[in-house]
């Protein structure tokens, strides 16, 4: 059983601020700093650490040739990478002294798949693999139908969230990994935080499985920890405390920590326990890729 990640390949480049920039505001950073990043990156480092084989599926431009070489260390494959001219897809993160981030998108690379290229890629694939996307790449919907026509799992993290993903076709998503803004944007749900909170998330996950009667959900809450639900359990799974230093990459690695222990066969709970501790490890360093922990850390951390 292999895990394929067909996702983005970024280069970061953040800017330490004391707030977000407002409209029609100048401010100064107080330094910058460049990472390798975007969530197919951070994921396959996650898979990669988690112990699953990983295969990586993208492009990268001619800025870009150092991110190839992050997977390659993490220990995921990279020969599925197609090398294009021109600009790499990259990302500006503003990060907030308390660790909050916001962060501009600009595709690049990542926007230029082509049919002919996911074939390729796809016939080394086969029943039971994985197929983990997000939302950064172009091709998402063919590639997901070839991808059932295998019989492959797969697995979306619908994210960055715009119209793109209601032209999907998302009842064959067997996994969806996502944050409350993505899933009420996902079934339409209205809510607003306030004393009742536990109903309405409840009631909000109750809708996205609605929607999706046959995928396994995973809803992530922030401090309020994730929730996972399938047609025969529902498992709270709070945070991990620790120092937040940055949580640019929180969720990437909790996905692929979280998906990496389903496909080496642990039980949802035991999933789940894996990807809070990991995205806790990943919050209290700083940078995207560079913050996520090796498996051993994992395994070892609150022990």
């Amino acid at each position: 059983m292999k895990a394929l990640n067909y996702g983005s390949l970024n280069i970061d480049f953040v800017y330490n601020v004391e707030h977000f920039v407002r409209s029609g505001e100048t401010i100064s950073s107080q330094n910058m700093a460049i990472f390798a990043g975007g969530k197919g990156l951070n994921q396959s480092v996650a898979l990669a650490k988690s112990g699953i084989d990983t295969w990586h599926a993208g492009n990268i431009g001619e800025d870009g040739e150092f991110l190839a070489e992050i997977l390659q260390k993490a220990g995921a494959h990279t020969d599925f990478i197609t090398r294009l001219p021109g600009r790499n897809g990259h990302a500006i993160i503003q990060k907030q002294p308390n660790g909050q981030n916001c962060i501009l998108l600009y595709g690049g690379s990542n926007r230029q798949n082509t049919k002919t290229q996911v074939d390729e890629v796809l016939s080394h694939f086969e029943k039971g693999d994985y197929l983990i996307l997000q939302n950064e790449i172009n091709e998402i919907s063919y590639i997901m139908e070839r991808a059932h026509e295998k019989g492959m799992i797969i697995v979306l993290n619908p994210s960055p969230m715009d119209e793109k993903i209601f032209t999907y076709p998302l009842e064959y998503v067997d996994y969806f990994l996502l944050n409350e803004i993505e899933a009420k944007d996902l079934t339409g749900f209205c809510y607003s935080v306030g004393e009742v909170r536990g109903i309405e998330t409840d009631e909000l996950l109750d809708a996205v499985c609605s929607h999706f009667p046959n995928s396994k959900v995973v809803l992530t809450l922030g401090e309020y920890g994730s929730i996972y639900k399938d047609e025969k359990q529902k498992i709270h799974q709070p945070i991990v405390k620790v120092p937040v230093v940055d949580t640019t990459a929180a969720g990437d690695t909790f996905t692929g920590f979280f998906i990496g222990s389903i496909a080496k066969g642990l039980s949802p709970k035991e999933a789940m326990q894996m990807a809070a501790k990991a995205s806790a490890i990943a919050v209290s360093r700083h940078g995207a890729a560079p913050s996520i922990p090796e498996l051993k850390e994992v395994y070892d951390f609150g022990r």
